[in-house]
């Protein structure tokens, strides 16, 4: 679903609510796609699980990776990447693109470690091969629509039988988060 003609883009910067609203979108959404950059020079995607409790004020998203794996390697490489999140049942799709990094701070991975995470690091936080996969935002992108299923397919149908697009089909913003 497109809402890209919804002209209520700001290119200003981000302010507290801007950050408030991307957590709001994807706190519940576990789940995203974090894609990088192979050797090969396309774009390789993984699912990770965001490690984030609540919104972080250095706008830094936190994942668990091996360090030995092939995220930790290429990212030394190349740090540009660009991690999705895409929510149907509540229809809010969120693009966060940054610069990625793991972070040698034992104190955040014992604060973030999960029972989750166990089953990936069975050594818990202290695991020697446990590394810590942080993305510094430097914008983001959401669509948060708020409209019912039902109101969007009406919303769509008068678009195709006038032929004109579809007009607020929801919230579409950029923000620069760095």
């Amino acid at each position: 679903m497109s809402t890209s003609h919804d002209h209520s883009l700001d290119d200003s910067s981000a302010t507290a609510n801007d950050h408030a609203k991307l957590w709001e979108l994807i706190k519940d959404t576990r789940f995203g796609m974090f894609v990088h950059r192979h050797h090969d020079g396309l774009l390789n995607s993984h699912p990770l699980t965001t490690q984030n409790r609540s919104v972080d004020e250095g706008g830094t998203l936190y994942f668990f990776v091996p360090k030995d794996g092939e995220i930790a390697r290429l990212i030394a490489e190349d740090d540009v990447v660009n991690v999705a999140y895409a929510n149907t049942d509540k229809d809010s799709y969120v693009s966060v693109a940054g610069h990625a990094s793991l972070l040698d701070d034992q104190a955040k991975k014992e604060e973030l470690f999960n029972t989750a995470a166990k089953a990936w690091f069975p050594n818990g936080p202290t695991d020697p091969n446990l590394g810590l996969l942080t993305v510094r935002i430097a914008n983001a992108e959401y669509w948060d629509v708020d409209d019912s299923k039902m109101v969007q397919l009406f919303k769509m149908a008068k678009a195709a039988i006038t032929g004109e697009q579809p007009k607020h089909l929801g919230e579409h913003k950029k923000l620069d988060i760095s």
